[in-house]
């Protein structure tokens, strides 16, 4: 992915993965282009910088919530949400929201042997509560 005036916001923020932060990193050292962009980046926010764009991006106006990001991560959100995260997600590449997503999905694994084996313990205890009722006689 391209480094972007949102990515060095991201950056700057110190919301990006160890990897994307490092890739980054690499990327500053080589380029005094980007060096240059960082610079004017860095000036405008320190300047109090107020345009549209940047309150925009400050307050994450058009970021979807967390719980939302979660509704999404299960396939819950109506179409038009679920459409919109997506291309929020994919096409904007949100730094913020994808790191959130990881988050989501870190989440998501680590339960699953906790949610598979209180599955089983219901079964176990609906099943032998089941046979009791089913071996005696009335």
């Amino acid at each position: 992915m391209k480094i972007n005036r949102e990515l060095l916001h991201a950056y700057l923020d110190d919301l990006l993965s160890e990897t994307e932060t490092a890739r980054i990193e690499r990327e500053l050292r080589s380029s005094p282009a980007l060096r240059e962009q960082l610079r004017k980046l860095i000036g405008e926010r320190e300047r109090g910088d107020h345009s549209l764009g940047s309150i925009w991006r400050r307050h994450r106006l058009s970021c979807p919530t967390r719980e939302q990001l979660g509704s999404y991560l299960l396939g819950a959100l109506d179409e038009g949400w679920q459409d919109y995260v997506q291309f929020h997600l994919q096409t904007v590449a949100c730094p913020y929201c994808l790191a959130n997503l990881a988050d989501l999905q870190t989440l998501q694994r680590e339960a699953q042997p906790r949610v598979q084996a209180r599955r089983r313990r219901f079964f176990e205890s609906s099943a032998g509560y089941l046979k009791t009722i089913i071996s005696t006689p009335k």
